[in-house]
């Protein structure tokens, strides 16, 4: 029998993984995003993401 992952219900599940190669200047603009805006680099990649539809 498999068993559930357990792990905080959300409304919104992420269920695709996407990895990305960054240089080392998009990466620090990236983590001093996140250290501005207190978001961890996922949450920061996806507010960049929905800028774009924009």
């Amino acid at each position: 029998m498999a068993h559930k992952k357990l792990g905080r219900p959300t409304d919104n599940p992420k269920r695709v993984q996407v990895t990305v190669r960054l240089d080392e200047g998009s990466l620090k603009i990236l983590d001093e995003y996140c250290e501005e805006s207190g978001l961890s680099r996922a949450e920061a990649i996806r507010v960049g993401i929905g800028k774009l539809k924009k």
